[in-house]
């Protein structure tokens, strides 16, 4: 079977949203369908069938996390059940990782140093143990509040940015 990957970052039209979120719906992966619409305009790729129906998905939003206080690409990917265990995970990942940073270095001023990735999946979780991963150019950093791992890839020539500043709560809760 001939599977492709799509790039559609910043470029969801009207016709991809529909057919993400009945994609989600379809898996229930995603619960309801403001949260669905919402994922789908963070979508960077799309992966397809040959007869072009979606069989993966692979989001990202820009944020902070406090540890780091720098900008980063916070990932989500989504397979169709039966397209997992084919070992697509990480080729998937590198090109989304690689529309990322293409889009990140047109940027007159880049947004984020790289991609921040919670590892929810326990089998993935079991299989990725060395702290960095040669394959994905994930590095491990800790566990996230939920337990989760979790894993940065930089951006080639990434450089660091002014610290975000932390909100009062989060400074208060380490004093």
């Amino acid at each position: 079977m001939t599977l492709e990957v799509v790039p559609v970052w910043k470029q969801v039209t009207p016709e991809i949203r529909d057919e993400l979120v009945e994609f989600w719906t379809r898996h229930k992966a995603i619960g309801d369908q403001a949260s669905q619409a919402a994922r789908a305009d963070q979508a960077v790729c799309i992966g397809r069938t040959a007869d072009g129906a979606i069989w993966g998905v692979g989001t990202a939003v820009l944020r902070v996390l406090p540890r780091l206080r720098q900008p980063m690409y916070f990932y989500r990917q989504f397979f169709a059940p039966e397209h997992r265990g084919q070992k697509q995970t990480v080729p998937f990942f590198n090109q989304v990782k690689a529309v990322l940073q293409a889009y990140n270095q047109s940027l007159p001023q880049p947004e984020s140093l790289g991609v921040l990735v919670e590892l929810e999946n326990q089998m993935l979780s079991q299989r990725y143990t060395e702290a960095h991963g040669s394959e994905s150019g994930t590095i491990f950093i800790g566990y996230s509040p939920r337990g989760l791992q979790l894993r940065v890839a930089y951006f080639e020539g990434a450089r660091l940015m002014t610290p975000t500043p932390m909100p009062r709560a989060v400074r208060a809760r380490r004093a």
